[in-house]
């Protein structure tokens, strides 16, 4: 089982910096919308809503220097901001743990997810399916598909934004 670092000064700085949600659009690839969060340092982010109910953000914060996964889910409500909980997740098998600290967009609760391991990223972008759990329990799984071109235009939109 592999191991996810995470970057804890980016777990404390990351609900303040989803507060403000003030995202621009970039375009879109591989079926995901690519979007600049100028609160994170004008970090680029590749975001998808899902049958399921989730929003699932994947990008960078160039504040920390960091990677995160971002859901969001209304059917999560005993989620608590600022709470740090324990997760695993199945990239197509391949097993990570690390940790989520709970948030809220638009009254909708969260997990954030930081990671500062620069392969992981291509992980997720390589895979097909991730599933996300907490306490044993499966949280949410979703289609990656079209995650590696996506990530491929994020890269595009950081190198623009210098």
């Amino acid at each position: 089982m592999k191991y996810v670092t995470l970057a804890a000064a980016a777990l404390i700085a990351a609900a303040g910096a989803l507060q403000a949600q003030q995202l621009e659009q970039w375009g879109t690839a591989g079926g995901w919308d690519v979007m600049i969060d100028p609160s994170l340092g004008d970090g680029c982010l590749i975001q998808a809503a899902y049958n399921d109910g989730s929003l699932v953000r994947i990008g960078f914060d160039r504040n920390e220097g960091s990677g995160y996964i971002t859901a969001f889910n209304e059917a999560w409500g005993d989620i608590e901001e600022g709470a740090t909980y324990d997760i695993s997740f199945d990239l197509d098998g391949q097993q990570y743990d690390g940790v989520a600290k709970g948030i809220y967009l638009n009254d909708v609760p969260g997990a954030d997810i930081y990671f500062d391991n620069p392969d992981f990223l291509f992980d997720i972008a390589e895979k097909y399916t991730l599933t996300l759990y907490h306490d044993g329990g499966e949280v949410m799984a979703i289609d990656l598909g079209g995650t590696y071109v996506g990530l491929e235009a994020v890269i595009a939109c950081q190198d623009e934004m210098g």
